[in-house]
């Protein structure tokens, strides 16, 4: 199974971008997918763990790979997922695209971790991007 751990950041205005170290057994490769989405307040950020993994997850069935284990520092996101909690309105949609990207694998998990190098590069790369 492949591990993917995420680090993502996105600015006010909802352009984001997310990074993953693909790990398996013959080494690690660092991926890059850019995503768009809805920001709101008092959300705390859980729409952009949603843009994220919904990227990094499309990118992945896309490449062909159908078994992934996903690192994410969103425990929130998680507890969504595992215990099918009821959700703020502007999370319900990002949640059914988040499914629908994840039904592609024939088998996933989801697990809390983080990964500041990661994180920081994504966060570096959207404040380049919106002082540019």
């Amino acid at each position: 199974m492949l591990q993917a751990q995420l680090g993502y950041a996105a600015d006010r205005y909802g352009h984001g971008v997310a990074y993953a170290r693909l790990t398996t057994r013959a080494g690690e490769r660092l991926v890059r997918a850019a995503f768009r989405i809805a920001r709101f307040p008092g959300l705390d950020g859980r729409e952009v763990a949603y843009g994220a993994l919904t990227a990094i997850a499309a990118m992945l069935s896309a490449r062909g790979i159908d078994r992934v284990r996903f690192l994410l520092p969103d425990e929130s996101l998680i507890a969504d997922r595992r215990e099918h909690r009821p959700l703020p309105p502007p999370i319900e949609l990002p949640y059914v695209r988040l499914g629908c990207a994840l039904n592609r694998f024939a088998a996933f998990d989801l697990q809390a971790g983080e990964d500041r190098d990661l994180s920081a590069r994504a966060v570096a790369e959207v404040e380049l991007h919106t002082a540019a």
